[in-house]
């Protein structure tokens, strides 16, 4: 991995993190926001501490672990990443509630043009600030965007100590198990 150093973390707030979508994906993962990490890399949940990655293998999404730089390999699995709000940050609670309210405006519209069998919203907080739904819990909602079902789940983040790695492969699992019947 490569190590950045502060200023060039820093530098990387100004960049545009690329989604990793195609038209009708199984599942379209959707975190938060870059950290700086993942902008200076230009690859989703890049930081050593996240546990996307691992999670998304233990839950049967993936055949073996990826690595960030691998995310270009989701779309043949019929998964995707896209962010509720594009623009990079040290920490979540940067973002402003306009920012989380308008980034679930845009996120209905690609979610509406892409056509993903479910939305994943890693991340409650994330998905009750965007879409307006302040006792939403993870799990299935009763939400639709058109067609597509959403669902929420844990934010990978290291910094969720309410969630394990494994407790949280679980509640990645009980959405795959659906997904693939759906």
């Amino acid at each position: 991995m490569t190590r950045f150093t502060p200023e060039e973390l820093q530098a990387a707030r100004d960049r545009v993190v690329p989604d990793v979508v195609a038209d009708g994906l199984r599942v379209l993962f959707c975190g938060i926001n870059p950290g700086l990490m993942t902008a200076a890399t230009g690859h989703h949940f890049a930081r050593p501490g996240n546990r996307f990655w691992p999670v998304l293998h233990r839950s049967g999404f993936t055949p073996r672990l990826l690595k960030p730089s691998e995310q270009g390999e989701l779309p043949s699995y019929g998964l995707g990443i896209t962010n509720v709000v594009a623009r990079p940050t040290a920490r979540a609670d940067e973002l402003t509630p306009e920012e989380y309210r308008e980034g679930g405006r845009l996120l209905a519209l690609k979610v509406a043009r892409l056509r993903p069998r479910w939305l994943a919203v890693v991340g409650v907080t994330a998905y009750r600030a965007a879409f307006g739904e302040p006792k939403a819990q993870v799990g299935e909602q009763r939400r639709t965007i058109g067609d597509t079902r959403v669902w929420v789940l844990p934010n990978p983040s290291g910094l969720n100590a309410h969630w394990t790695a494994e407790t949280m492969a679980q509640e990645f699992a009980r959405l795959r198990a659906v997904a693939e019947t759906s």
